[in-house]
């Protein structure tokens, strides 16, 4: 299991430094998320400044981009990183596809990330053997690639796709076509273990491949603290109170507070939102530990499950750096 770190919103300015202390920490992978900030310009930045650690995104969302721009992005960043890249994709949910960054939302999400990483492994394979493009998919159709436009053949030009999910569909897809699978923040054991992982089995299967293939790859709530604990009660509410989470609750019989926590959320009642979030439910969704248990705790929660594994808390140099050292020298070894 690989311990890797979740990079902060931050500035360019401040990548470099941030990536070359990471490295020397010694994390697995630095994954970037795309909330405030694009999550492939700083992963340029992360490239040159470091030489070991792999780079992802978490997520970068597929749907506010067309296959051509991510093929470009991931080759360029496979090319920089000397083949240290993973590209992380993941749908959104519909309201910020068509409200924040105004596209349109398919008719089927999961047929329409299938053809979209289809088309982008048809470029791959332009630009690396001259074949010519002729991508015709439900939704993407790519048959123009001419000199001026291939950016030509790199050193590694197997570029790992990881997708993100929650519900079994998307976990079947990646079991069908991506090299693995990014499991959202909010999520329980017995969630990972009874649906995501047989679903990604499942998706394997149907494809012909060995489940072995797809990496599984954990961001994990952790509560060290009372302060830590609240903050993670009203990450897991506002989760919950996504529709297209409601399985995950309903799992273990806590669908009425999902509902509960829907409504509160449409009516911006943000604040009440984490006193419905009991301590079974903190503790089913958060690894609720004292600092000095959390790395044991993190190993027996998720050793045999997760081939990668990050803490919901971005890596921040100078700040808590015993923590993290801790961290990685504990799970480091196992």
């Amino acid at each position: 299991m690989h311990l890797d770190a979740i990079l902060p919103p931050t500035s360019l300015r401040a990548l470099p430094e941030l990536a070359r202390a990471a490295e020397a920490a010694g994390f697995g992978a630095l994954w970037t998320a795309e909330t405030q900030h694009d999550p492939f310009l700083p992963l340029a930045l992360a490239a040159e400044h470091t030489q070991r650690v792999h780079l992802g995104t978490a997520i970068a969302v597929a749907f506010a981009r067309s296959p051509a721009l991510l093929a470009y992005s991931a080759w360029d960043l496979a090319d920089a990183s000397d083949g240290r890249f993973i590209l992380g994709l993941g749908t959104q949910v519909r309201a910020h596809i068509e409200r924040r960054f105004g596209m349109p939302w398919p008719e089927s999400p999961v047929g329409k990330l299938r053809d979209q990483i289809a088309a982008v492994r048809a470029a791959w394979r332009t630009w690396q053997t001259g074949e010519r493009l002729n991508h015709r998919g439900p939704y993407h159709k790519l048959p123009l690639m001419t000199p001026f436009f291939n950016p030509g053949p790199i050193d590694h030009p197997a570029i790992p796709i990881y997708i993100a999910g929650v519900n079994p569909a998307l976990c079947r897809l990646a079991g069908e076509v991506a090299d693995g699978f990014l499991s959202h923040p909010y999520h329980s054991v017995d969630y990972l273990r009874r649906v995501v992982r047989p679903a990604i089995d499942a998706g394997a299967a149907r494809a012909g491949r060995h489940p072995g293939e797809i990496r599984l790859t954990v961001t994990a709530m952790t509560a060290v603290d009372d302060s830590e604990a609240g903050f993670a009660r009203m990450q897991i509410a506002f989760y919950a109170s996504t529709p297209t989470y409601r399985p995950v609750m309903a799992h273990h019989g806590w669908g009425e507070a999902a509902d509960r926590l829907q409504a509160l959320a449409r009516r911006g009642a943000w604040d009440e939102m984490g006193s419905l979030i009991s301590d079974e439910m903190l503790r089913t969704f958060a690894v609720v530990a004292p600092e000095a248990d959390l790395p044991a705790a993190l190993r027996e929660r998720y050793a045999g499950l997760a081939d990668r594994l990050s803490l919901y808390t971005p890596y921040s140099p100078g700040t808590r750096d015993a923590f993290w050292a801790r961290l990685v020298q504990e799970l480091g070894a196992a």
